[in-house]
């Protein structure tokens, strides 16, 4: 028997589940649809998220004969083959080929493509589980729309679920199949946005309890609870998941917010991910807290060391430590701002030369060169200060730090406007 999730598949856009921003009244793909006019795309999201069964649907509407490709295990030599299709009885109406994983193809391979998708012959649709800007080869993405899948809303995979449940009896040959309601409510929230993982996981629990012996079959929270013993959150290292985990990761403990920086702590933990916890997490230290608490970095120094040690599963004690730490202190970006700044105009060529008086005069000949005279040795001098220009004359006015407002950089603050007042 095929598959719950390949016989469940929507054939009409309007049993498609989520993905409300591009799917309803009025919205794209939607539109797309009844118009019948399919247009060069890329889709863009999550396994499970309804990518290939709504190019099937566009294909359905728009007359041209579909092919499908999965870039995978495809070449150049598939593509040569669907051109030489082309003027055959049965494209008359033209091509539309749904090319799945298209970031597997090299860019000659996406090259291929180009003439095809440029003089109309062929309609291109595809998919892709990595950001199309960063694998998809720019000529190709300048001549198609990218269009964004989502993850599925818990909410939305329980209609899924609760539909596929109705046709159970039928496909299974059983009067009555009765599923606990947390059974739904649990494989929605274990699949993580994946309408083909929860389908799947009702499969697998009606497989486990059906019988032949008996008319019945009824499917407990403990059988969900079996077939998902290993959690269905997906985390990639290199790909898209990880870096937006570990920027919402950053952005939670930079905007104080403990319990979002936990939670995405969670995240990057359940995927393994130590060494990048680690290295963000001193990163944060320095670029977010910086300034307004010094001594941050040492403190999230010795927790990154102790989970290095630790490993996982301990390793998540100091690290949840680090993490609540750093986002219940007070912010400045004054610090990376400054550099940033100094180094802006080194790399624009706005740098000057160093004055003579600071330069080394530490070697025979340097006084005939002009170095060293007349520096000012501060210690030698009350309160260990004497106004000097340290800066070079092209940027003798720069201001490149600039304090932030809290406890600790305002003592910096009126400490430098004292020396100005002296």
């Amino acid at each position: 028997m095929r598959p719950l999730a390949d016989i469940m598949r929507p054939q009409t856009i309007d049993d498609v589940v989520g993905q409300t921003h591009i799917i309803g009244e009025g919205k794209l793909i939607t539109n797309l649809v009844k118009s019948g006019s399919i247009p060069n795309m890329v889709f863009y999201g999550p396994s499970g998220t309804g990518k290939t069964t709504v190019a099937n649907i566009c294909a359905s509407v728009c007359g041209k004969k579909l092919y499908k490709l999965n870039a995978t295990n495809a070449s150049t030599k598939d593509i040569k083959e669907i051109a030489a299709d082309l003027d055959s009885f049965e494209t008359r109406g033209g091509v539309l080929l749904y090319l799945d994983e298209i970031q597997n193809f090299n860019k000659k391979q996406q090259q291929s493509l180009l003439e095809y998708i440029e003089n109309g012959s062929i309609t291109l649709i595809a998919s892709t589980t990595e950001n199309p800007y960063f694998y998809v080869y720019n000529a190709i993405l300048s001549r198609c729309t990218v269009v964004e899948f989502k993850p599925i809303e818990a909410g939305d995979i329980k209609k899924a679920l609760t539909r596929a449940s109705s046709h159970l009896p039928k496909l299974y040959g059983k009067n009555k199949v009765m599923i606990e309601e947390e059974v739904i409510d649990h494989l929605a929230l274990a699949s993580y946005g994946d309408v083909r993982k929860a389908l799947t996981a009702l499969e697998m629990c009606v497989k486990m309890k059906v019988s032949p012996l008996s008319d019945e079959l009824s499917i407990t929270k403990e059988d969900a609870l079996s077939v998902t013993q290993k959690s269905a959150f997906f985390f990639d290292k290199d790909a898209d998941s990880h870096y937006n985990a570990l920027s919402a990761f950053q952005k939670s403990i930079r905007g104080s917010d403990p319990d979002a920086a936990i939670h995405y702590l969670a995240r990057l933990i359940e995927g393994g991910d130590l060494i990048s916890i680690c290295r963000r997490l001193l990163v944060i230290a320095a670029e977010d807290i910086g300034l307004a608490y010094p001594t941050a970095i040492s403190v999230t120094k010795s927790c990154v060391d102790s989970a290095l040690q630790l490993g996982f599963p301990e390793a998540r004690i100091p690290l949840a430590e680090a993490v609540i730490f750093l986002s219940c202190l007070p912010k400045s970006n004054a610090a990376i701002c400054a550099i940033d700044d100094a180094l802006s105009d080194i790399r624009s060529g706005n740098a000057g030369d160093i004055p003579s008086y600071l330069k080394d005069g530490h070697y025979l000949g340097a006084q005939k060169l002009g170095n060293a005279i007349g520096y000012k040795y501060p210690h030698s001098y009350p309160g260990n200060y004497v106004k000097q220009q340290y800066l070079p004359d092209s940027l003798k006015d720069k201001k490149y730090y600039n304090p932030g407002s809290n406890a600790t950089e305002d003592k910096f603050k009126n400490y430098l406007e004292r020396l100005k007042n002296l």
